[in-house]
């Protein structure tokens, strides 16, 4: 009981399992060519040699970033051509994992390629062509068929463990699984027609097996069949009862570790069988449960990774070589797992939609998280780091995790489709199989042995040969007949013999009183036998008695004991159902935190995802907003520089209306100059009114708004003295001429002059010729 109960905090590998560091050895990766169907005529992939295979871009293929897809090369431990036969891939691939299970070492082959490609071919075979399952089963049944134990002596305890028992509770188990007729082994196939739909498959003509088997251990083979579809396991040997009315989905299974830390599905049906024909009658009732569906690749494609897992429970003969040993450390577990991958697909090329569209996601994530481990585990060997393995993230890599561990051998068979329409997805699937043929595996250790004699069970075999031919040889067989005989002819040669009772005379004196002493010997010789028979009848039935006694008060002993082990027993159930219960709990709650934390990661992964996005999009913002800033930058230097010149412009502008400003006030000045010191006597003409001149001069528009006059010919003024007294200066308005009256002394007048000819005053009538001089404007250099 103790053994069934899970401790507290077991150690996390024991010693003696350890693997040495140095003893590792790849994985085993071989490829396997199909043959071109009628359909197709382009063929993309070519086998160059035994371990070489070459991949050519078929016309019309899209191109890569070169602009050309190039010829490439794979190679693998071994490549199989399209001639190869299935005992060939048989005898180079599956026949050395067969060895290892029976000497106690697990195994796990899987095939592995693109829908269509030939995996479930590759594993299960075609009529009158079994493929590796029935040959794996044949070859095992053929090595340990004389050495069987009998059915029920093995029996799982659904731990991943194993019991073992005697004969006498075998038997008990086998009466009593004879009556449920509900039990999926309750009539061996032996007693059985075989299916036709199979019998082919396995009959395999070629006789193979493994020559050193262990004569002193006796055998039985268990097999299990699951399939993992849409992330959750399902038993395929599960008997649900039929319920037309309501009928019962089929309830998913969970997995656990067991005591040595090794992966098993908990409540997984495993069935023992005693020949290949029980064993492939339990697979193709699994297999015809197994979902397939009908896509534009595959008319018959899985929808789900299906495994079939053959145990081999193995323990050694007691010392006599009779019955097994009854101790469980001494058993020895073995299991090789068959493992027929779903291919992967690309959905615009199935047209899959609605279920068939999440099944080809599940399938894809599955398959997405094996290559993730495996270059893992590849990243840790090669460079020397410690990441974690993503093993939990998909149900298939969790199942298996223990064998990349260093719990067996692994051995992958790359199936492909040398169609041109399969080239991109074989690409990837090849370059997937190459890498995986870095990653190394602990290798194995050796069983313990047990360290009894061997050759016991032979010996026992002839021992017991010889003994029943002597027995023979002295008086037939033994029997009970034969024993009373005996027995009856021992008591009469110890009787004294009798004398000759023949009278010839009637006076014969001797031959009667001999005759009566012979027979008085043999009465006293009788009564004394009865005395001694009887003596040894009272003395066996007080022997009796008291055996009888002794035998009561040990049964009231043992009764007591038996009543405490059943409370103990009880109490004990009553504990175990309780861990079970709360096992089952935390195992629930374990299931929804990974469901949680899937949720959380695929909630990371998607805030992870915006955050690159949103980080994308401000990475975007900021470069237009360089763009933008640069732009405005160029605008604003341009419109600096414009403006500069603009001003530029108008200040060379004003400066040239300043210069010609001062100029003209400067010839002003030398005007006025010149008119106060010439000579007095002088009267200049009187000069035309304005309405009688002709105009000398153009207007034009100056850069600032204003205008400016070029005068087209030059005007002189004289002057010419007074004919008597002299200048007459204004010095009073009572000498002023009256209004109307224009006078020769007011042309005389300096300061009316001035006023006219220099300043052009307010009311003056003269014409607009005066306020500037003849002269051209000259325009500054």
């Amino acid at each position: 009981m103790k053994s069934a109960m899970r401790p507290a905090k077991p150690p996390r590998r024991l010693p003696p399992k350890k693997p040495s560091t140095n003893q590792k050895d790849p994985v085993g990766v071989y490829c396997r060519v199909r043959p071109l169907s009628p359909s197709d005529q382009e063929c993309c992939i070519e086998v160059i040699n035994e371990t070489t295979v070459q991949l050519h871009p078929p016309d019309g293929c899209k191109a890569n970033r070169n602009g050309e897809y190039k010829e490439t090369q794979y190679s693998y431990k071994q490549v199989f051509g399209t001639q190869v036969t299935q005992k060939e891939l048989f005898d180079v691939v599956s026949r050395p994992l067969v060895e290892d299970v029976i000497r106690g070492k697990n195994g796990l082959l899987f095939t592995y390629g693109v829908t269509g490609s030939g995996k479930t071919h590759t594993m299960t075979g075609s009529p009158g062509d079994g493929g590796l399952l029935p040959r794996c089963l044949s070859m095992i049944f053929n090595s340990i068929g004389n050495f069987q134990a009998k059915r029920y002596v093995f029996k799982p305890d659904d731990k991943n463990g194993m019991d073992v028992q005697n004969e006498v509770d075998a038997l008990l188990e086998r009466q009593k699984r004879e009556v449920q007729p509900q039990l999926i082994t309750r009539t061996p196939l032996s007693r059985q027609r075989m299916d036709p739909e199979f019998a082919d498959m396995i009959n395999i003509q070629e006789q193979c097996k493994v020559e050193d088997v262990d004569e002193d251990s006796v055998y039985s083979v268990f097999v299990s069949y699951i399939e993992i579809y849409n992330n959750y396991i399902y038993d395929l040997l599960e008997e649900v009862p039929l319920d037309p009315i309501k009928p019962k989905p089929p309830q998913s299974r969970i997995l656990r570790e067991d005591l040595n830390h090794n992966m098993y599905i908990a409540g997984c049906t495993e069935v023992e069988v005693k020949s290949t024909e029980e064993a492939f009658d339990i697979f193709w009732k699994g297999q015809k449960r197994r979902r397939i569906a009908n896509t534009q690749l595959n008319r018959e494609s899985s929808r789900s990774h299906s495994v079939f897992m053959i145990k081999l429970a193995q323990a050694p003969l007691d010392a006599d070589g009779d019955n097994v040993l009854q101790e469980r450390e001494q058993i020895t577990l073995s299991q090789l797992s068959l493992v027929d991958l779903a291919g992967s697909e690309r959905t615009n090329r199935t047209k899959a939609e609605g279920s068939r569209l999440r099944e080809a996601g599940n399938i894809n994530q599955s398959l997405m998280t094996l290559r993730t481990c495996i270059e893992v585990l590849r990243e840790n060997q090669l460079c020397g780091t410690n990441k974690m393995v993503p093993y939990r993230d998909s149900k298939l890599t969790h199942l298996f995790k223990n064998y990349f561990d260093g719990e067996g051998k692994v051995r992958m068979i790359v199936c492909v489709n040398p169609k041109a329409d399969d080239f991109e997805e074989s690409l990837q699937v090849m370059r997937f199989a190459e890498m995986t043929q870095e990653v190394e595996v602990a290798r194995p250790v050796d069983k313990p042995i047990c360290g009894l004699t061997p050759g016991r069970r032979y010996r026992n075999q002839a021992f017991k040969e010889e003994l029943t031919r002597r027995l023979e040889d002295r008086g037939g067989p033994i029997n009970g007949d034969a024993e009373d005989q005996a027995v009856v002819e021992i008591l009469i040669q110890s009787f004294p013999p009798l004398p000759s009772c023949e009278l010839l005379d009637a006076n014969d004196d001797h031959t009667l009183p001999k005759l009566i002493e012979v027979l008085e010997k043999r009465r006293r010789i009788r009564q004394m036998m009865a005395e001694e028979f009887n003596k040894n009848v009272s003395t066996f039935r007080a022997m009796l008695q008291d055996l009888n006694g002794v035998v009561t008060a040990k049964e009231n002993i043992a009764q007591g004991r038996m009543t405490e082990k059943d409370k103990m027993i009880a109490s004990q159930k009553s504990e175990m159902e309780r861990l079970d219960k709360k096992i089952k709990t935390l195992e629930y709650k374990i299931d929804i935190l990974e469901k949680t934390t899937t949720i959380y990661e695929d909630e990371k992964r998607t805030m992870q995802q915006d955050l690159d996005s949103h980080q994308q999009k401000l990475q975007r913002q900021l470069s237009d907003k360089r763009r933008l800033e640069a732009r405005l930058q160029g605008m604003m230097n341009e419109n600096a520089m414009k403006w500069e010149k603009e001003c530029e412009r108008r200040v060379a502008a004003k400066q040239l209306e300043m210069q010609n400003k001062l100029w003209v006030k400067d010839e002003k000045l030398k005007q006025l100059k010149a008119i106060v010191t010439e000579t007095k006597g002088d009267k200049p003409e009187r000069p035309p009114r304005e309405k009688d001149r002709e105009p000398r001069g153009d207007v034009f528009k100056t850069r600032g708004g204003g205008q400016s006059v070029q005068f087209t010919d030059i005007e002189t003024l004289r002057q010419q003295s007074p004919p008597s007294g002299g200048r007459k200066r204004r010095s009073s308005p009572s000498n002023q001429p009256p209004q109307g009256e224009t006078t020769d002394s007011e042309w005389t007048d300096v300061e009316t002059r001035c006023s006219v000819a220099v300043e052009m005053r307010a009311g003056s009538n003269l014409g607009p010729g005066y306020e500037h001089h003849g002269v051209t404007k000259r325009r500054r250099p």
